[in-house]
């Protein structure tokens, strides 16, 4: 079982787009791990991190490096990913784990480079002495170096698919799946329902401007609260004076459509504006001409 296993290992290779994703997570969960540790500094002096910051940032490294690769083959991108590193020196096609000196040597090319890399930057960044001048370029020569060699390297990463570091190729280690890959199937219900949605809401957006929605509200409260067989007697008239027929307040400088009720003049010009086939919410009767009302009530009527 153990063989059948290794050997579907060694031939289900591990997608590039999923080695390139277990970098940038890894990337990710370093600075969520740096930004969460300086948070713990925010009451304390500025720049109390500022000299020994190569080392703290070694530190945490070490304390990933130590609980992701030494004790389980696999960073935590990787874990996500179900993917872990294989020993590729070894002879057999089955799933043979890292070597300790291996281990050791992970951590010093990733964890020992970049500290020495922010150290000698520190070191070499303010001193003019023609001695440390040579021995600046000198380490400007060999990080381009490397980056070059990193360079090429990830070309042949794209072209045949392992080793998507320089560190993976040098030391002999490779990813595999932790566990057989079975088949994907793929469900297209969520695309399908996404789709409807996204129709249904495009269709809502070019429908409801063309709704006038004032003039449904009108209607519906017509309906709703009908008024028939309206006298035209001095009560009748100062009852309906006292509340304008679209906003239910004190008519503020009154108007008539020529209907006997009465609006604000603002509501009434709003509306009448907005849809030129207003009709009143009360009776129905359509806009004839746009009056000031000229029936006078005594305060005293209206206050009955």
């Amino acid at each position: 079982m153990a063989s059948s296993i290794g050997s579907e290992k060694s031939v289900n290779r591990v997608l590039r787009i999923s080695q390139l994703d277990a970098l940038e997570l890894n990337k990710a969960l370093e600075q969520l791990v740096w930004s969460q540790f300086t948070s713990c500094f925010h009451g304390f002096k500025p720049g109390v991190l500022a000299h020994v910051e190569p080392e703290v940032k070694a530190f945490l490294w070490l304390l990933l490096w130590r609980f992701t690769v030494y004790s389980k083959n696999a960073t935590v991108g990787q874990a996500i990913l179900n993917i872990q590193y294989k020993n590729n020196l070894s002879q057999t096609e089955k799933y043979q784990p890292l070597s300790k000196h291996q281990k050791l040597w992970y951590l010093i090319f990733t964890v020992g480079g970049r500290w020495l890399e922010e150290r000698c930057y520190d070191l070499f960044s303010n001193r003019q002495l023609q001695s440390v001048n040579k021995v600046k370029h000198y380490i400007n020569f060999g990080a381009g170096l490397l980056k070059l060699c990193g360079l090429v390297n990830f070309l042949i990463f794209l072209q045949k698919g392992s080793f998507a570091t320089l560190t993976e190729r040098i030391l002999g280690i490779r990813s595999v799946f932790c566990k057989p890959q079975s088949v994907r199937q793929v469900g297209f219900e969520y695309m399908n329902r996404e789709l409807l949605w996204h129709g249904f809401a495009d269709f809502l957006i070019y429908l409801l401007p063309l709704i006038n929605v004032q003039k449904l509200k009108l209607r519906i409260c017509s309906w709703c609260f009908p008024f028939a067989n309206l006298s035209n007697s001095d009560k009748t008239l100062a009852a309906h004076y006292k509340v304008c027929s679209l906003c239910g307040e004190w008519p503020t400088m009154p108007h008539t459509i020529g209907c006997s009720h009465v609006f604000c003049y603002y509501c009434i010009k709003s509306n009448y504006l907005f849809d030129m086939y207003f009709t009143c919410p009360k009776c129905g009767s359509e806009v004839h001409s746009l009056q000031p009302l000229k029936y006078k009530i005594e305060m005293t009527e209206l206050h009955v």
